[in-house]
């Protein structure tokens, strides 16, 4: 028994000796105590104002990446270099539309014309931007409104045709308006520059910010039918429809070479090959494509001032009225919806005119014709004459 007991006792101690031998066993995993969201942020109320202010701590609030506009992101400039590439461009009859500091698809066609004029690469703006801030000093101008108010704004100019027919002139409906036109922008902009109470309060002698350019002078329009100029007959005019441009053309077009061979026969292509041919370019809206008439015309006339026959039949089926009840003469202005120049065509009834909403212009479509904006249209007399061929593609 005495050694049956010793054995016992052995195999005890022999077990304890391991078990203290071996790694503590890890302490037991239990799932930590749920966390209490923190209570959501007050939102006061002031009776009375019943406006909801969420109380938030800035410092809580991470700071957002600004983001690149559009015109950083296409290397396109902004701010006053936008000004001036706009108002370079336009004075060199390169036309960007509405001059607003924004350079959108106009800018680019005139940079693009810009360029095939003098021997650049088509979508090159370091060249075009470089020559345009040497040659405009400053992007705005500081201008005192005219004293032809009375005569060429109407506030009370109706939208109705019918009576509209039986006003003297289309005129502007602001002095707004006016100004917007002469230098060549839209109210829009000359609200950003100026501010509201400024531009909704102008009189003759208020003080305006404009862009740079060289005005419209709706005042010294005579209102006469340009003859034919032999040297501007000969002149050829584009006007593409999927582009939405008039392009006027020394004579007969010549190409633009994009690529040529190289006279060392290398890979490397030449430089493009100025098109001196091609000397001015403006943003144009085309008529439906149903009344869109392709092919090759001829300049017949241009009008300033013209009047116009409203005929809804006409504009909205290209067939002329038989009910002259039903057709009425709108005098001529700034309003008008030819605008103040028309240049009518070897097809009758289609005409390159001017426009009463030159925001619109390659947003809208007319109903036949080719529209510019007043500020364009007008130049097209010391471009183009009675005899100038008019393709339309």
């Amino acid at each position: 028994m005495k050694s049956k007991s010793l054995l016992i006792a052995a195999t005890l101690l022999t077990t304890i000796r391991l078990i203290a031998q071996e790694p503590p066993p890890p302490p037991p995993t239990t799932p930590p105590p749920p966390t209490t969201p923190p209570p959501p942020k007050a939102i006061l109320v002031r009776p009375g104002a019943m406006k909801v202010e969420p109380m938030l701590d800035p410092e809580s609030i991470p700071l957002a990446k600004p983001l690149e506009s559009d015109a950083a992101v296409q290397g396109k400039p902004s701010g006053d270099d936008a000004v001036k590439l706009q108002v370079f461009l336009d004075q060199l009859n390169f036309g960007p539309g509405v001059i607003d500091g924004k350079p959108g698809l106009f800018t680019e066609h005139a940079v693009n014309a810009w360029n095939e004029v003098n021997g650049h690469p088509i979508d090159d703006w370091s060249a075009v931007m470089d020559t345009a801030r040497k040659g405009v000093s400053e992007p705005f101008t500081t201008v005192i409104v005219p004293d032809i108010l009375v005569k060429w704004v109407n506030p009370k100019l109706p939208n109705d045709r019918i009576l509209q027919s039986k006003t003297k002139r289309l005129s502007y409906r602001s002095a707004g308006e006016l100004m917007a036109e002469r230098y060549h922008t839209d109210l829009e902009y000359l609200l950003e520059l100026n501010g509201s109470k400024k531009v909704y309060n102008l009189k003759a002698g208020s003080e305006l910010k404009v862009p740079n350019v060289t005005p419209f002078l709706i005042e010294k329009i005579a209102g006469i039918q340009h003859k034919n100029n032999e040297a501007t007959a000969q002149r050829h005019v584009v006007v593409d429809t999927k582009r939405n441009q008039l392009r006027i053309f020394e004579a007969t077009p010549v190409a633009l070479v994009i690529e040529e061979e190289p006279a060392d026969g290398s890979d490397t292509p030449a430089k493009p090959a100025a098109n001196r041919s091609l000397i001015a370019t403006f943003p144009i809206t085309p008529g439906q494509q149903r009344f869109i008439h392709y092919g090759m015309w001829e300049v017949r006339n241009c009008v300033e001032f013209p009047s116009w026959r409203y005929d809804k039949s006409l504009l909205e089926t290209g067939k002329r009225s038989t009910d002259p009840s039903k057709v009425y003469d709108l005098p001529s202005g700034p309003n008008s919806p030819v605008g103040i120049m028309w240049c009518g065509l070897s097809k009758s009834g289609i005409g390159l005119h001017g426009t009463a909403d030159p925001e619109t212009i390659g947003r809208a479509q007319s109903a036949g014709c080719i529209r510019l904006s007043n500020w364009d249209v007008i130049r097209l007399p010391t471009l183009i004459s009675p005899g100038t061929s008019v393709e339309i593609r």
